[in-house]
């Protein structure tokens, strides 16, 4: 005969104090009560400093649904995100690609060269952020919502324990979440009969022929928008079907037509033009 193992005392009153938080947020869905409280359950499972959500509709500005900075920290996380960092975002990126509900932590979806680009050095690090992962969905008219949970920089990155632990709760977080931004889709434009099925790169490809009108080819587009999102030579001539030396001449020949002479001067040009057009496309 065998004998079930108690559960350690500190675990009974964790899961005890979760369900409560989580009956708490199934109370207050469609409230302005509904984050603050979920956010609060989701604190039981792993150490949360901020956290925030966006919805993300093909070219539209995004849409914060919530955050939880300070007015100070609101500037870098939000209001300057949304004049156009966004457009280079791996979550946003993501998102576009249609990736699967789930949790996900910013290293699993980002380009191989995200950690070296210039929008993780000129924007990213100004958040001061150790870690990020988020919480990805679906609503109505293919509106994409993110969650993201984060740690600042004095908190260490989310433990394998800790991510399991809310990777668990995916299903229960995702459809409370969907009862109360039920109505969001609404805020978006309703493009259901354009087809505007959109490949991972037409957004910054699009922007990028912009800016540049005529200087750079179609190829040289293509090479210019995946250096901006951070993608290595070897990354991007894989995904065009080119040998490396050839992305490497295309950048050359991308430096030399726009008068720069580094992936930081390229980014500080797109930087300046989507803030000073508020990201639009």
């Amino acid at each position: 005969m065998t004998t079930q193992s108690k559960p350690k005392k500190n675990e009974s009153v964790e899961s005890s104090t979760w369900m409560t938080f989580l009956a708490q947020s199934i109370d207050s869905i469609g409230t302005e009560h509904f984050t603050d409280r979920l956010i609060k359950a989701l604190n039981v499972l792993a150490g949360i400093d901020f956290a925030q959500a966006y919805a993300y509709h093909q070219n539209e500005r995004p849409v914060c649904l919530f955050h939880t900075f300070s007015p100070e920290k609101r500037v870098i996380y939000v209001d300057e995100y949304l004049k156009g960092p966004y457009l280079l975002d791996p979550f946003f990126k993501a998102c576009t690609r249609k990736i699967d509900t789930d949790l996900y932590r910013i290293r699993d979806i980002a380009p191989d060269r995200f950690y070296q680009s210039e929008y993780y050095r000129s924007y990213y690090n100004q958040t001061g952020l150790s870690d990020e992962i988020c919480y990805t969905f679906y609503l109505e008219k293919g509106v994409a919502v993110v969650i993201s949970l984060l740690r600042s920089g004095g908190s260490s990155s989310f433990s394998a324990r800790e991510f399991r632990q809310l990777k668990s709760v995916v299903p229960v977080i995702v459809s409370l979440a969907k009862r109360h931004w039920h109505e969001v889709p609404n805020e978006f434009k309703d493009n259901s009969s354009v087809d505007q099925q959109m490949d991972s790169h037409t957004l910054i490809e699009s922007k990028v022929s912009t800016m540049f009108g005529q200087r750079l080819t179609p190829r040289e587009t293509q090479v210019a928008a995946q250096v901006l999102e951070g993608h290595s030579s070897e990354a991007i001539g894989k995904d065009l079907g080119i040998s490396v030396g050839t992305v490497r001449i295309h950048r050359r020949n991308i430096y030399a037509k726009l008068r720069i002479s580094s992936q930081q001067e390229l980014f500080a040009m797109f930087f300046e033009n989507i803030t000073s057009v508020g990201g639009q496309i």
